[in-house]
């Protein structure tokens, strides 16, 4: 923690590019003196934005909502605050309620590449023998150019087959279905009713339905 906070002044200092923003890093693991000792110093430094380090690491889930309640309220809220490396749609839809507005996460590419794809009714895992013969869309609720044009089963054989048209479908569905919750957050929260989609287990079906209600093709 000590060595990010000196790194982060020495990158301040040398930072000269003004079309790039620099954000700092708040580490500190799972320990809260640690992370309000990362916190504070970080901000004194000064930076255009926040990032959270350190979290999806392997700890359990709870833990890392946890952190993630105590470290956000703690950033600027004139500043973007950045989670790092998450995560899953329902740690997105945490993080918004926590205050995070920016996120980056492997997920949606590296589970499209293995097959492990997201819909509104949850995950299919394109490989299982159930969809040879499933002549439906992959999401019948999807507007995505995946889901419009190519059924279950044809995808399945692209995976089985290791065709690379399979892997860039999926995650070309993949994508739309974040960039698609992303958008339904935003409108969920311009709408006044996120909280009731967000509480407790988040709907996350019916917040991807709201960022597609435009019709919107990715």
């Amino acid at each position: 923690m000590e060595m990010t906070l000196r790194w982060a002044a020495r990158s301040k200092e040398a930072h000269r590019n003004s079309d790039q923003l620099l954000f700092g890093i708040v580490q500190g693991g799972m320990e809260r003196d640690l992370r309000q000792a990362s916190v504070d110093g970080t901000v004194s430094i000064g930076f255009p934005g926040y990032a959270i380090g350190g979290l999806s690491v392997g700890e359990e889930k709870d833990l890392m909502y946890e952190v993630l309640a105590y470290i956000a309220p703690l950033l600027p809220e004139d500043k973007p605050r950045y989670l790092m490396g998450v995560g899953t749609p329902e740690d997105l839809v945490y993080g918004v309620r926590c205050g995070i507005d920016m996120f980056d996460c492997v997920m949606p590419t590296r589970n499209a590449r293995n097959g492990s794809l997201f819909t509104t009714a949850g995950i299919i895992r394109i490989r299982n023998s159930k969809y040879r013969r499933d002549f439906s869309p992959l999401d019948p609720e999807c507007t995505c150019y995946t889901c419009q044009n190519f059924t279950r089963t044809y995808l399945r054989h692209l995976h089985i087959e290791n065709e690379i048209l399979g892997s860039q479908l999926h995650t070309l569905h993949n994508l739309h279905f974040y960039v698609s919750l992303m958008r339904g957050i935003r409108r969920a929260i311009c709408d006044g009713n996120f909280a009731a989609l967000s509480d407790g287990e988040p709907n996350i079906g019916a917040l991807v339905k709201l960022g597609q209600s435009d019709g919107h093709v990715v």
